[in-house]
């Protein structure tokens, strides 16, 4: 798989992120502190779906 992680990660050390691999299907998701670790699976158009609610979403102070 081919894992990505966001460049606006930040933090500590900069790892205090998720990462995501796109497959045929699906989005893999996992902790990037943990890659070894459990990965959750969620169907790509509910994936794209919640991205796109968090992008309408009004940010604090704004």
């Amino acid at each position: 798989m081919n894992w990505r992680k966001s460049t606006y990660s930040s933090g500590g050390d900069g790892d205090t992120c998720v990462e995501i691999a796109a497959l045929a299907t699906h989005i893999a998701i996992r902790d990037s502190k943990a890659p070894t670790r459990a990965t959750l699976s969620i169907l790509a158009p509910s994936f794209i779906a919640f991205i796109e609610g968090v992008k309408r979403r009004p940010q604090p102070g704004a």
